[in-house]
């Protein structure tokens, strides 16, 4: 699913940039401005058939192509989009210019691994609403590189997304993704869902050929995903927080929160220079300022709905016992493996919170909350010989049913 996921978000941000000619002699501003923002994002450029400009200043480009990873001859992404039409096209200040309404038609991408194998993501239309385009200047400072990595629109939509691999197909209804806050910068508030991804019966076989899930019930699954973020920016770093659930009806939900800020913006701009010049990053010359990155919070959550009831059985046969004596256990044999963490009142809330899940499962939460950020510099110099330390400087409880 880590593969099928990447192609979603791919393909939403393959739409919303390539909006840019790679041969015509006079390019519209709006054009020329997405080129260099998909060169300094992608390294590549694409080709297209023509591109046309009307009397009120709309832009269509028809068949455009697209060949990214072409470095490396044993794998790579092929993308093509019949035609795209840009509408309402109006220059901003401080260098950015708004595309009121944008529409892709075909948009098709072949993605080819090392293993020669490959899958295809096909969405039959797009649109972006009030897409920001940032122009890159000659020499940019920072934060107008750090800016040029970003695509944003108020909103953008999917039509139906399908997706075809080792001969089985996929497909979602569709996504969308909403945005609000500075063009300028970057900053603001996003949420974005993928609805109703689809995994059929044939394709859930092909994964499970034991045929366990289907023992248990889940003949197909139809998973959901959402998230919202907020991303902060200021002249010399960015901070990130939000959350991220992937979800399956009568079976259950993962949720991912984050919170972190005083990343620097020259971490980006040595990831770009990196990418572009074809070498690994150098990290060395960073370390000063990587080490002022702050984290406030962290958290994984698992929503039960219905499947560890399910699961339990079969966990408790693999390990020669009944489910009862297995769930009478799990509190003793936790007790027994956090010792080594050299905290007795961790492992009291631990044990609990394992043996309330065990009885009545809901949820079960594992959060990173400290009294205040804490710098990665902090993280670098605890004691290894002392976990007690890192569990209350971090703030890490474990929780159920919460």
């Amino acid at each position: 699913m880590k593969t099928t996921l990447k192609s979603y978000l791919f393909i939403l941000l393959a739409s919303s940039v390539l909006v840019m000619p790679a041969q015509a002699q006079d390019v519209p501003p709006v054009a020329a401005a997405i080129f260099k923002s998909w060169e300094s994002q992608l390294t590549t450029a694409p080709a297209y058939d023509k591109i046309e400009t009307d009397a009120s200043g709309n832009v269509t480009i028809t068949n455009l192509t697209a060949n990214l990873g072409v470095s490396d001859p044993t794998s790579g992404v092929k993308l093509t989009i019949g035609s795209i039409k840009l509408e309402n096209v109006a220059a901003e200040a401080n260098g950015i210019i708004d595309v009121g309404n944008a529409t892709f038609s075909d948009t098709k991408m072949e993605v080819t691994g090392s293993d020669s194998k490959s899958f295809q993501v096909e969405m039959a239309n797009g649109t972006a609403e009030n897409w920001y385009v940032s122009v890159l200047p000659e020499n940019p400072t920072p934060l107008q590189a750090f800016r040029a990595t970003m695509s944003i629109a108020k909103k953008m939509t999917s039509s139906e997304i399908k997706i075809s691999a080792m001969g089985q197909s996929y497909s979602s209804q569709g996504a969308e993704i909403n945005w609000d806050g500075d063009p300028v910068t970057g900053a603001g508030k996003t949420s974005m869902n993928i609805k109703d991804i689809v995994i059929p019966e044939a394709a859930m076989a092909l994964m499970d050929p034991t045929g366990q899930m289907k023992a248990l019930g889940y003949n197909s699954i139809t998973l959901n995903l959402s998230g919202d973020g907020e991303l902060a920016v200021s002249d010399s770093s960015f901070g990130m927080s939000g959350s991220f659930l992937v979800s399956s009806k009568d079976m259950a939900g993962l949720k991912l929160s984050y919170g972190t800020s005083d990343i620097p913006l020259s971490l980006m701009t040595e990831l770009q220079a990196a990418q572009k010049a074809g070498r690994e990053p150098n990290f060395n010359s960073l370390m000063p300022q990587l080490m002022n990155v702050s984290i406030s919070n962290f958290q994984f959550r698992f929503e039960d709905a219905s499947i560890t009831k399910k699961v339990l059985p079969l966990i408790a046969k693999m390990q020669g016992m009944s489910e009862a004596a297995m769930v009478a256990n799990a509190g003793a044999m936790m007790q027994i493996g956090l010792m080594q963490l050299k905290s007795q009142a961790f492992t009291d809330q631990v044990v609990k919170s394992v043996n309330a899940f065990l009885a009545d499962p809901k949820s079960f939460t594992v959060s990173l909350k400290p009294a205040a950020p804490v710098k990665v510099q902090q993280v670098m110099t605890l004691d290894p010989n002392n976990p007690a330390a890192a569990i209350d400087l971090l703030g890490v409880t474990v929780t159920a049913n919460d």
